[in-house]
C-alpha cells in the first residue's frame, strides 16, 4: 500500500510537471501540436490509472478498517477486565493485609499463653519433688529430672521441652491414679544401720513402707542430707504383717495413714468450752467479769421495768394541784401512799421543810439518783477491765510461745497453743467490753431522764412552795444594791 501511494504522488507531480511543460509551450508557442496530443494523452492515461489505483486504495482501507474496529474492541473489552482484575487482587491484598494482621496478634496471644503454661509446668516440676515421698524418687525421679532440665536446656525447642513437661503431668497423674489404692514399686533404702538394701516400696497415702529382700520391713522416712530414704525397722508380729502387705500388695495396715489426723476431728469437736480451756487461765477473771456484766445488766432492767411500772403522771398532776391549793399536808400525804419516785422526792422534801427546804430537796434528789446509779461503775469496771485482761492473756500467751520457740523446736503445737491462747483471751476480753458497752450506755441515758425529770419537778415545787421567801430574797437584795449606789464617795 505504501507503494502505491508513491506511485501515485510521482504521478501527480509528473502530471505538474507536464502541465507545467505545455503552458511553457504555450508561452513559447514552438512546440508541434500533435506532441502536445501525445503528452495530453499520456498524462490523461497515467491519471486514470492512479485514480483507478487510489479507488481500489480506497477500497482496500474501507475493507481492512472493520476487523481493525473490531480488534480494537476486543483489546479495550481486555483492558476493562485487565482493570477488574487488578481491583479484585487489590482489595484481596488488603483483606489479606488485615487478615495477617489479625493473625499476627493471635500468633502473639497464644505465645503468650503457651509461655504461661510452660512456666506453670516449669514451677509445677520444680515444686513436685518436695511434696510426694523420698522414696517416690527411685519411681519418678528420671521424669522429674527431664522436666526440670527441659526449662533450662536452652537447646531443645519448644515442642521437645513442651513434651517432656507434658510427659511428666502425664506420670504424675498416673502416679495420683496409682496411689489411691496403694502402689508398689522397687527401689533401695538405707537401714539404721547405714546398710543399703535392694527391696520393695509400698505407698499407701502418706505412709511409705519398704520390704527389703532379707525380709526386714519397716517404715521409709526422709533422711536428712541423702537422697536415700531411711528404713526404721519394726519387730514383732507387726514386722510380718508389714513385710507380706509389700510383698503381695494385700494384708491389712494396723495404722492410721492420717497420722492421727481423723482421730483428731472426729474427738475434737470444737465448742465453746473448749475454746475457754485453750485461752489459758486468763479466761477465769474473764469469765468472772462477764458473769458480774451479766448480773448487772439483769438487776437494772428489771429495776427500770419495776420503776416504770410505778410511775403514775396522774399522781404528779394531783400532788402539784394539791401545792398549788395550800393543802401541803394532804401533798405529803398523797406522796406517801405513791410508789412514783418522782412524787415521793417531792414529798420527802415538803415533809422537812420547816428544817431546810433546799437541802431537803437535794437530799432527797441524790437519795433517788443513787438508787438508778446503783451497778453503773461495776459495769463501768468491767468495760474498762475486760479489754486490760484481754490484752493480759495475749501477753501471757505470746510468752509461751516464745518459750517454746527457744526451747525445743520440734513441737510446733505448743508453739501454735501460745499463739491461740493469745488471740481466743484477746478476742473474749474485747467482746465482754463491747457487749457490756451497750447495756452501759442504755441505763446512763435512763437515768439521765429520771434524773431530769427530778429536777424539773424540784424546780416547780420550790417555785410553788417559797414565792414569798424568793420575794423577799429579792426585795433584799434591790435595798442593798441601792444603799451601795447611794453610799458617799470620798476623795475630792
Amino acid at each position: 500500500m505504501n507503494n502505491t501511494l508513491r506511485h501515485i504522488l510521482s504521478t501527480a507531480l509528473a502530471l505538474c510537471f507536464v502541465s507545467a511543460s505545455v503552458a511553457q509551450t504555450e508561452t513559447a508557442a514552438t512546440a508541434p501540436s500533435d506532441a502536445i496530443n501525445r503528452v495530453g494523452q499520456s498524462a490523461q492515461a497515467q491519471l486514470a490509472k492512479s485514480i483507478s489505483e487510489l479507488n481500489a486504495l480506497r477500497q482496500t482501507v474501507t475493507n481492512e478498517k472493520l476487523p481493525l474496529a473490531q480488534e480494537l474492541t476486543t483489546l479495550e473489552g481486555d483492558v476493562t477486565r485487565l482493570r477488574k482484575d487488578v481491583d479484585r487482587t487489590t482489595r484481596l491484598v488488603d483483606v489479606g493485609a488485615l487478615e495477617i494482621a489479625t493473625i499476627k496478634n493471635e500468633m502473639k496471644a497464644r505465645q503468650e499463653e503457651l509461655a504461661y503454661v510452660g512456666n506453670l509446668l516449669d514451677e509445677y516440676a520444680r515444686t513436685f519433688e518436695t511434696k510426694i515421698n523420698p522414696c517416690e524418687m527411685q519411681y519418678c525421679g528420671d521424669l522429674i529430672t527431664a522436666a526440670k532440665d527441659a526449662a533450662e536446656n536452652k537447646t531443645l525447642s519448644a515442642a521437645e521441652r513442651f513434651s517432656r513437661q507434658t510427659s511428666f503431668v502425664d506420670s504424675s497423674i498416673k502416679r495420683v491414679v496409682d496411689s489411691i489404692g496403694g502402689m508398689r514399686f522397687p527401689g533401695s533404702a538405707v537401714d539404721m544401720l547405714g546398710t543399703v538394701s535392694e527391696g520393695q516400696f509400698a505407698l499407701i497415702g502418706p505412709i511409705a513402707l519398704f520390704r527389703a529382700s532379707t525380709g526386714a520391713a519397716g517404715f521409709a522416712t526422709a533422711q536428712p542430707g541423702s537422697s536415700q530414704p531411711l528404713v526404721r525397722g519394726i519387730e514383732g508380729e507387726l514386722q510380718n504383717g508389714i513385710g507380706t502387705l509389700v510383698a503381695s500388695g494385700e494384708g491389712t495396715l494396723p495404722l492410721d495413714p492420717s497420722r492421727g489426723g481423723a482421730l483428731k476431728a472426729l474427738v475434737q469437736k470444737t465448742n465453746l468450752i473448749h475454746i475457754f480451756v485453750k485461752g489459758g487461765p486468763i479466761m477465769w477473771p474473764l469469765l468472772a467479769a462477764s458473769v458480774l456484766a451479766l448480773a448487772v445488766v439483769l438487776e437494772r432492767v428489771l429495776f427500770l421495768l419495776l420503776e416504770a411500772k410505778r410511775r403514775s403522771p396522774k399522781t404528779v398532776d394531783r400532788f402539784f394541784r394539791e401545792v398549788e391549793a395550800g393543802d401541803l399536808a394532804a401533798a405529803v400525804t398523797t406522796s406517801k401512799g405513791s410508789k412514783d419516785c418522782v412524787v415521793k422526792t417531792l414529798g420527802y422534801a415538803l415533809e422537812h421543810r420547816e428544817l431546810s427546804f433546799g437541802n431537803a430537796l437535794a437530799y432527797a434528789q441524790s437519795r433517788a439518783l443513787k438508787r438508778f446509779s446503783r451497778g453503773i461503775s461495776i459495769l463501768d469496771t468491767v468495760i474498762t477491765l475486760a479489754p486490760l485482761l484481754g490484752l493480759l492473756g495475749t501477753v501471757t500467751g505470746m510468752m509461751a510461745s516464745f518459750a517454746v520457740i527457744g526451747g525445743d523446736l520440734s513441737s510446733p503445737g505448743a508453739i501454735t497453743g501460745g499463739i491461740a491462747e493469745a488471740l481466743i483471751a484477746t478476742a473474749f476480753g474485747l467482746g465482754i467490753a463491747i457487749t457490756a458497752l451497750l447495756p452501759f450506755n442504755f441505763l446512763n441515758t435512763k437515768i439521765e431522764e429520771v434524773e431530769n425529770d427530778i429536777t424539773t419537778a424540784s424546780a416547780q415545787l420550790r417555785l410553788l412552795v417559797e414565792p414569798d421567801s424568793l420575794s423577799r430574797a429579792d426585795a433584799k437584795a434591790k435595798i442593798s444594791i441601792g444603799a451601795t449606789l447611794m453610799a458617799p464617795t470620798g476623795g475630792v
